[in-house]
């Protein structure tokens, strides 16, 4: 369903951000979830961690593989297997490395930091400067289109970009935009002054979809009932 939540806004640049990319390292992502009792995935991220800790690179990978093969595994999750599986020294292969399953797109405000998500699971997040935000959890189909239009657009850019192969930049300043297109291979990446990303020709249709999105989750929150 759709969430209409109030934050902190500071928050947004710590916990909420990171949880956008899927890009957490494993040592952290295990430390973040109760010990006992674990449920899947993440029994399976610890037994992937405690077979790196104990030297077994081989078994690690495995478990992180059988995380990839679950059934109705939420996008965020593979994406984070995925970066796990590069944190252990694997590569997605061919094509799967380009193959965008989220854009992140931050705009920085004079305030603070306005962030639009979309994944392949047709999730959806947006969080505004002030704090509040929209959590989508796909009740229903009416929103697929707008998700698919903007993953469309990242994914017609990731092809002709390679991976950020350092770590994810800090949250752009006022007046920037970024966009964070997220594949198996790493999150591919484009910044600059809003106005000029609007009229790039790769740039311009990312942001365009992203604002449509970011618009209809507003509406789709204000029409609920209170």
């Amino acid at each position: 369903m759709s969430d209409f939540v109030a934050l902190n806004p500071s928050s947004i640049h710590r916990e909420i951000r990171n949880t956008l990319f899927g890009d957490v390292p494993l040592a952290e992502l295990v430390r973040a979830h109760p010990k006992v009792p674990l449920s899947e995935p993440w029994a399976s991220f610890q037994r992937a961690r405690d077979c790196k800790d104990t030297g077994d690179a081989q078994g690690a990978k495995e478990a992180v593989r059988q995380i990839l093969e679950m059934p109705d595994l939420e996008t965020r999750v593979c994406l984070q297997a995925w970066n796990t599986l590069r944190e252990l020294g694997d590569k997605p292969p061919g094509e799967k490395g380009k193959q965008v399953l989220g854009v992140v797109v931050e705009i920085g405000m004079p305030k603070g930091l306005d962030l639009v998500a979309a994944y392949r699971d047709h999730r959806a997040r947006y969080f505004n400067y002030s704090g509040a935000g929209v959590l989508w959890e796909r009740r229903d189909d009416s929103l697929d289109a707008l998700i698919d239009e903007l993953l469309q657009a990242g994914t017609a850019v990731a092809q002709v970009i390679g991976p950020w192969m350092q770590a994810r930049p800090p949250e752009p300043k006022n007046g920037n935009a970024r966009i964070n297109l997220l594949t198996p291979s790493g999150i591919h990446l484009g910044n600059g002054p809003v106005e000029a990303l609007n009229q790039d020709p790769m740039g311009g249709p990312i942001l365009s979809a992203a604002f449509g999105l970011m618009k209809r989750l507003v509406e789709l929150t204000k029409r609920e009932p209170e």
